[in-house]
């Protein structure tokens, strides 16, 4: 099992950037694929993208295409969310996820979560 930390959160105005962060322990972090998910306050989670298990490949959310970006470092255990251009819409609670296998959108593909952080856009 592996146990997931995210970190990073917090309040920033429209068009600015903020990086999340989700540390893992447990068992060896390499193996597995992990996606980023959104939750905002009224909605169902949402799939923000991903990377798999070797950083080679990564697949985001229309919404967020260009905007943000996935990366992972296996020597440290962490993958990273990295956005910028924020906007009104970003707020959520963003959580990350981790399953053995290839890339997925949902949700329930997942077997392992972070507890989220919290990212509030403001105007």
């Amino acid at each position: 099992q592996v146990q997931l930390v995210e970190s990073g959160g917090g309040l920033v105005q429209v068009g600015g950037s903020l990086r999340l962060s989700c540390a893992a322990s447990g068992r060896t972090f390499s193996p597995y694929t992990l996606g980023w998910f959104r939750q905002a306050p009224g909605e169902e989670r949402k799939f923000v993208g991903g990377i798999s298990w070797n950083g080679r490949t990564t697949n985001y959310a229309d919404s967020v295409k260009g905007r943000f970006t996935i990366s992972r470092d296996n020597a440290k255990n962490t993958v990273y969310l990295q956005m910028n251009s924020l906007k009104l819409e970003d707020t959520a609670v963003y959580y990350c996820a981790a399953r053995v296998g290839g890339l997925q959108s949902l949700d329930y593909e997942y077997a392992y979560w972070g507890q989220g952080t919290q990212v509030t856009v403001s105007s």
